[in-house]
């Protein structure tokens, strides 16, 4: 598992302005801005991306994921300290 493989699963399945993945050896960390994510609580937005990288998951190609799903306006405040 690389992060451009990461990075294309989630394109392909949200609608996303942002997508950041990063990380190697199963261990990854992805940054995903939408408005979809707009009046979700965290965990919502959490479990959206987990969802499409749950195969992934269960096979231990992922065996580490740090998600932040982040509204536009929470990447504009945010995005200067990532």
């Amino acid at each position: 598992m690389n992060t451009e493989t990461i990075k294309e699963k989630l394109e392909q399945a949200l609608t996303l302005d942002v997508c950041i993945v990063k990380g190697e050896s199963g261990t990854f960390q992805v940054i995903a801005v939408s408005e979809m994510f707009i009046d979700m609580s965290r965990v919502k937005k959490q479990q959206t991306i987990y969802a499409h990288l749950a195969d992934d998951i269960a096979t231990n190609a992922i065996h580490a994921l740090t998600i932040k799903a982040l509204t536009p306006d929470e990447w504009q405040k945010q995005k200067h300290f990532i």
